[in-house]
């Protein structure tokens, strides 16, 4: 069963050569696909040395979603049997074992995910398995109470940490970091949806579309593989960070939750935002983050009073 390996780069130079390479030990039947975003480093003259990957390198950063979604149809567009499977990979993943077993669960179920483990060899919980977020999960994130007290009831169910990481299991929301879907199941849910830009919760929105689907995800802890983290993410600026979190959590609320609960979302939104403005300006020392916190604010409350806002407008982040 052939798989096409979809990686979205952007300035992922130190990472991705780790990334191909693990790939190559795995067999022929895998396929790298890297689409690049507009990296500034040297990202794609690392990729055209490589043997049997294809490149597509854009002028622009398209976004994650986007990108993925130009990966799929190139495995589509290559061969009829290429890419019978679609494997999302970080580049700052490095496969620990086959992948065969994930092909197999994903051809029972339609989507299945392995074990993501840090540098010392240790289950990234938290992080591997997460239900979907329920707006309590949600205003709880917004407000930092999941940072302070993580082991609070809802951030334990929300990030799966009453979970065994060692048993198999059919699972909601599996990182997209590290995620096989089989590829009729991917036509008919039209992929990821663009309108997350340019990252977040796209993945989340295309578990939930598979699940509601009638589709499920197996999560499979005998395939591992290594995670660095924060790897692309880790690069936004801070207020850069916030406001494409914070759109993108709208965005997912706006099309999952019923009309009151989204409003409380919204409030929250723009209620948190004063003290992470607040907390970045001392921190920092720097009025800096101001501007994207009071844009978060008053895409917020927009949103607050016509819902419908979020999905037909946008916010100016770069």
């Amino acid at each position: 069963m052939a798989v096409a390996a979809v990686i979205v780069t952007h300035n992922s130079a130190d990472v991705i050569n780790s990334c191909i390479e693990a790939l190559s030990k795995m067999g022929p039947n895998i396929t790298p696909i890297i689409v690049d975003n507009a990296s500034s480093d040297e990202t794609v003259d690392r990729v055209k040395v490589r043997s049997g990957v294809r490149l597509i390198a854009n002028p622009e950063n398209r976004g994650f979603a986007a990108a993925v979604n130009q990966g799929e149809r190139e495995a589509t567009a290559r061969a009829a049997s290429e890419g019978d499977f679609i494997l999302l990979l970080n580049p700052d993943v490095e496969l620990l074992t086959a992948v065969d077993q994930l092909t197999e669960s994903a051809q029972r179920h339609g989507l299945a995910a392995g074990r993501l483990v840090d540098q010392a060899g240790r289950t990234q919980a938290g992080f591997t398995l997460r239900r979907f977020p329920t707006p309590a999960a949600l205003i709880c994130e917004l407000f930092g109470i999941n940072r302070l007290w993580p082991s609070n009831p809802v951030n334990r169910r929300y990030r799966c940490l009453d979970c065994n990481y060692d048993e198999p299991a059919i699972v909601e929301q599996p990182a997209g970091a590290f995620l096989m879907v089989r590829r009729d199941v991917w036509k008919k849910l039209g992929g990821f949806d663009e309108q997350f830009y340019p990252v977040w919760f796209e993945d989340v929105d295309f578990c939930r579309r598979a699940v509601g689907a009638g589709y499920q995800i197996a999560y499979v802890p005998s395939v591992t593989a290594r995670h660095e983290g924060g790897h692309s993410v880790g690069r936004i600026l801070e207020g850069r960070r916030a406001t494409y979190w914070c759109v993108s959590l709208l965005r997912y609320g706006a099309k999952h939750f019923q009309a009151g609960e989204f409003r409380w979302i919204c409030a929250a939104v723009a209620l948190s935002s004063v003290p992470r403005m607040v907390v970045g300006m001392i921190a920092g020392r720097t009025l800096s983050t101001v501007g994207s916190y009071l844009k978060i604010m008053q895409f917020a409350g927009h949103c607050l009073v016509t819902p419908k806002h979020v999905t037909n407008a946008s916010i100016t982040v770069i």
